[in-house]
């Protein structure tokens, strides 16, 4: 048994925080970096290795299992809604994990009938997960066990996925553009398994799609879809049994909600959701018939409508999630004035929605659709300077701004995303002034 150390590695350990089947978790520091990590210690069994059917050795131990599967993936998972994986060791008989620490605990608590989340949330807690999972999948990467308890939620209301112990990276199918992982013996947690898994079947990326849908099942009603007193009931249930749908336990779900987990749920995976951007798409139609009239947006309902828009084309989801995260969305009427010629600000927008014109000393310059952007050569100035020309909706808009000076603290990433956007919105700009002064002096001519 482990007893409790100072430290490991170079890591001091400050005290435990958490206990699974394979492995206990520490709250550590790092010194060189200075901030506080989760640090996931599996005790090495002294069992001789087995060996696989074509003689290679492969270790018999979870817990050692469990480390090669989250030691490989040190430095290659990086999204915003994936727990950074930072390092990786052995010590004597332990071998360790160093992970991002998130304080804010897990779902397990909001898994239950009587703290149950707003339905809104729950909708855009797994939307993230989709878009983290689907990230994995293009990596080759199959989780396996998905659940409430291996989703953190930050102090801030933000989610991480955790916990790739089980995790495998799956190889090409060439016959149907998919990712498979062998079957090599039933891993995960019973009540979120799929039918494939147990069945001890080949798998892709449809298991995770499949315990993505349970875990919504869960945190919608506070049950599991399927109850049996031991588990060979529950892996029957699975296989063969119909759970009740969620709005016949929780009256006021909106029936788009049963839809998608019956999807996502499919015992058979051809009538399941395809890939994680067919289970995005659902989630996010959903969000039209969730949301109150007055209410302001959601993160993921943001991030698919800047998605869609050609200024953002060229940046990744976690650039596109910071855009989100310093971004402030507003609504303005048809007629509004959202900047006053000879004012000044920091700010530049970008058009979500709508038109808007551009005036100087009252004489219409030009017409900006949705998409567009304005107010950008703030950004190419350090100081706060005055606006040049007057903009006013010409229809009703949603619009959001951006400080320069939140951009210019961003990751160096997003910078250049934003340096090429903005250079783009300028070319484009002068190339139609081009034309204007063409057609202008052409008409002089004649």
């Amino acid at each position: 048994m482990f007893e409790l150390v100072e430290k490991i590695g170079k890591y001091e350990i400050v005290r435990e925080i958490g206990q699974g089947a394979t492995s206990k978790v520490y709250l550590g520091h790092d010194p060189f970096a200075n901030r506080a990590v989760a640090i996931k210690v599996f005790i090495a069994e002294d069992a001789e290795q087995g060996a696989t059917a074509n003689g290679k050795p492969q270790p018999k131990s979870m817990q050692q299992r469990g480390f090669m599967a989250e030691a490989a993936l040190v430095g290659k998972l990086t999204h915003p809604h994936i727990v950074d994986i930072y390092d990786a060791g052995t010590e004597g008989k332990l071998n360790y994990v160093v992970m991002e620490y998130v304080p804010g605990g897990t779902l397990d608590v909001h898994a239950v009938p009587d703290n149950l989340l707003p339905v809104n949330y729950v909708v855009e807690i797994v939307f993230k997960c989709v878009r983290a999972l689907d990230m994995a999948m293009r990596e080759g990467i199959i989780h396996r066990d998905i659940k409430p308890g291996n989703i953190l939620i930050t102090d801030a209301g933000d989610i991480k996925l955790s916990d790739f112990g089980a995790a495998v990276r799956a190889r090409g199918n060439e016959t149907s553009n998919t990712m498979e992982q062998t079957a090599e013996g039933i891993i995960g947690s019973p009540g979120y398994m799929s039918p494939e898994q147990i069945r001890n079947e080949n798998l892709n990326h449809q298991t995770d799609i499949y315990s993505l849908g349970v875990v919504m099942y869960r945190l919608l009603t506070g049950r599991l879809p399927f109850n049996a007193s031991n588990q060979l009931g529950l892996a029957y249930a699975i296989l063969n049994t119909d759970p009740p749908s969620p709005s016949s336990l929780r009256p006021n779900l909106p029936m788009v909600l049963d839809d998608i987990i019956s999807v996502a749920m499919a015992k058979d995976k051809h009538a399941r959701y395809a890939n994680w951007i067919e289970f995005g798409k659902d989630l996010t139609a959903a969000f039209a018939q969730l949301r109150a009239a007055d209410e302001l947006s959601t993160d993921s309902e943001q991030f698919e409508a800047l998605r869609a828009l050609p200024f953002f084309a060229e940046f990744s989801d976690p650039e596109l999630w910071e855009v989100i995260r310093i971004s402030v969305w507003s609504e303005h009427k048809k007629g509004s004035t959202l900047i006053v010629e000879g004012g000044v600000g920091d700010a530049l927008y970008v058009l979500v929605d709508g038109s808007v014109e551009a005036s100087l000393r009252g004489a219409r310059i030009n017409t900006i659709k949705r998409g567009g952007c304005f107010g950008e050569m703030s950004y190419f100035n350090d100081k706060i300077q005055r606006r040049t020309t007057t903009i006013t909706a010409t229809s009703d808009c949603d619009v959001i701004e951006i400080k320069a000076s939140a951009i210019r603290g961003a990751s160096d990433g997003m910078q250049a995303e934003f340096n090429k956007a903005c250079m783009q919105v300028l070319i484009e700009r002068l190339q139609n002034m081009n034309n204007r002064l063409a057609l202008l002096k052409a008409g002089s001519d004649e």
